[in-house]
């Protein structure tokens, strides 16, 4: 049985992986090892471990090692004690090959214990480009791994221009539109969503329209932060249609997106709008589908909604030359083109939808290929 370890840092990583999670538990030849770590254990990020639990994954370690503060100082920090305690955890489960997810800071941590302890690494969403540190990591985390489950051609290209060897890159699709995938055939929210999720605000009412609200901060931008999530807020406050808000991830200024968000809060009518921590990834995808219109700048908006055909504000840089469909509309930090281009989705037709970022079968691809490659760390080596 060859020993897999997936390790899971945050509340998206596991939306971004869940079904090759899946494909791999399920797998014969496999034996799966499930590490979760940073702010995918905290509650105020929405606790994603409950939702590993619940669907049914053994966690084989947990690691705590997100310090408090949310800037870059703390990151960097958050990131070196992941190091220190995610090598501990491979010291003792002894895993056969090690998959890391995607592009944020502490996955930074994975890709580095892993490769200074001689185990092979896989790489999931590589060769992307945004706007903000997350390219850096991404791409230093490409150099770190040998082997790369991209989601795009595009992405291909970028990690074959990085130097790495066509035998080691695999055009898989993103596991995160595999989930989308499903929920075109069962989209319909048949539930009481603030009996099951909670969250504060206005009274909800899924029969009636409303639109999707998530923003998170900017690393290189994170002290306009507030300023920021201000100008959304009183575009959204303006149009005065029912709104599902999420909270914002665990980056630098995301403390000063949540005090901009309370702050605005506490000093304005906000009737309309209903804010959340988190949904299971199934749930949060039926809520967008079924909405108006998404806006923010979360990678969902490029990635899971160009495949559903999902209207969407992007605003800002965080997106950045991501490869997209044509469900996007990009603004700037303007509340005035922020309601103009919420206006325009609110009374045109769906955009079509995309297969950009794959059709819906990565997870088993990636389960597969992992199950029979042969496991190397030589990148001198050519196979």
């Amino acid at each position: 049985m060859r020993k897999i370890c997936v390790v899971i840092t945050a509340r998206p990583s596991y939306s971004r992986i869940k079904t090759a999670l899946i494909a791999l538990k399920n797998h014969p030849k496999i034996k799966l090892q499930v590490v979760v770590a940073s702010s995918a254990l905290l509650d105020r990020y929405g606790s994603a471990v409950n939702y590993i639990e619940k669907d049914g994954f053994s966690i084989d370690a947990k690691v705590y090692n997100i310090l408090e503060g949310e800037n870059n100082t703390v990151s960097a920090k958050t990131t070196g004690l992941g190091i220190i305690e995610l090598s501990s955890v491979f010291e003792n489960i002894k895993p056969d090959i090690v998959v890391t997810v995607a592009d944020r800071f502490e996955t930074m941590a994975t890709a580095i214990a892993s490769s200074y302890m001689n185990i092979p690494l896989a790489h999931i969403q590589g060769g992307e480009v945004t706007g903000n540190i997350d390219e850096k990591v991404r791409h230093a985390i490409t150099k770190l791994s040998d082997y790369h489950f991209v989601a795009s051609k595009d992405a291909y290209d970028r990690v074959r221009k990085l130097g790495e060897h066509e035998r080691k890159i695999f055009n898989t699709g993103c596991p995160s539109i595999d989930l989308a995938k499903e929920i075109l055939y069962e989209n319909q929210l048949n539930f009481d969503i603030e009996e099951v999720y909670g969250g504060v605000g206005s009274k909800t009412d899924l029969s009636k329209d409303y639109i999707v609200v998530m923003q998170h901060p900017v690393t290189n931008e994170y002290n306009e932060s507030r300023k920021q999530i201000t100008e959304t807020l009183k575009a959204i406050q303006e149009i005065n249609i029912q709104t599902f808000w999420f909270w914002p991830n665990v980056d630098a200024g995301s403390s000063g997106t949540s005090k901009g968000i309370r702050s605005y809060r506490e000093k304005n009518n906000l009737n309309n709008v209903h804010f959340f921590k988190n949904l299971e990834s199934k749930d949060f995808l039926k809520l967008i589908y079924n909405s108006k219109c998404l806006i923010g700048n979360s990678s969902v908006g490029i990635r899971e909604s160009s495949y559903l055909g999902i209207p969407v504000v992007n605003i800002g840089s965080r997106q950045n030359r991501r490869a997209r469909g044509n469900n996007v509309i990009d603004v700037d930090y303007n509340r005035e083109n922020i309601k103009k281009s919420i206006l325009f989705w609110l009374s045109s037709e769906r955009p079509k939808k995309s297969k950009v970022y794959g059709g819906g079968d990565a997870g088993k691809k990636i389960a597969e290929i992992l199950s029979n490659i042969e496991l190397k760390f030589h990148k001198t080596i050519v196979y």
